[in-house]
């Protein structure tokens, strides 16, 4: 399949306005996943991410946002982007492969009940995919995030964000858009909560 010629200036904010348009969907899960994620890190839960190039960079957004804060103060939750451990991804691919970098950290630092937020453009990425089968495996949450779908991840994880754009670059960009739905959902609901007496 060839791929279509990336888009430049106008036309590139022109595919990003087209896909976020048809976001709806993806917004809607975001906010469903912002509210079951407040009862499990509020109960104790520990959410890891991954993914590579721009992905990763994503993920290392989220965790931010869980351990410091999106807008306003409130407690830290446990968060960790899984490539930011550069000698344990290493030293991991060098002895066990490249599938196993995100996978076997994932199983060290996960316990049933954690969530795992797992970011591919592709779908096919395969260390992504493998760390989604032992999260699933794990009895850890799995929660995809990726561009057209289905795809591979999406197939493995509990449920799925996909945006149906056929570049990387929008994909992300969209990506960031709902990882900030889900931050604003998350410190929604813990307001709410707050509010409502529970803990």
């Amino acid at each position: 399949m060839t791929r279509p010629p990336t888009p430049v200036g106008a036309e590139h904010v022109q595919h990003l306005t087209t896909a976020l348009a048809a976001s709806a969907p993806a917004v809607a899960t975001a906010t469903r996943w912002s509210r079951e994620l407040a009862g499990l890190l509020t109960g104790g839960a520990r959410l890891v991410a991954a993914g590579n190039g721009g992905s990763a960079a994503q993920a290392a957004h989220l965790t931010a946002e869980l351990v410091g804060r999106y807008r306003d103060d409130r407690r830290p939750f446990s968060a960790v982007a899984l490539h930011a451990e550069v000698s344990a991804l290493t030293a991991i691919t060098n002895d066990y492969g490249h599938e196993e970098g995100f996978a076997r950290q994932l199983e060290a630092h996960t316990r049933p009940g954690d969530v795992a937020v797992l970011l591919s453009t592709s779908g096919g990425s395969p260390n992504v995919v493998e760390a989604a089968r032992r999260a699933r495996a794990g009895g850890v949450t799995c929660w995809a995030m990726t561009g057209r779908g289905p795809n591979a991840l999406t197939e493995v994880a509990d449920d799925a964000l996909t945006v149906a754009s056929p570049f990387t670059a929008t994909v992300q960009e969209v990506h960031l858009v709902l990882l900030h739905v889900l931050c604003a959902g998350l410190d929604a609901e813990l307001d709410a909560r707050l509010l409502a007496g529970a803990p």
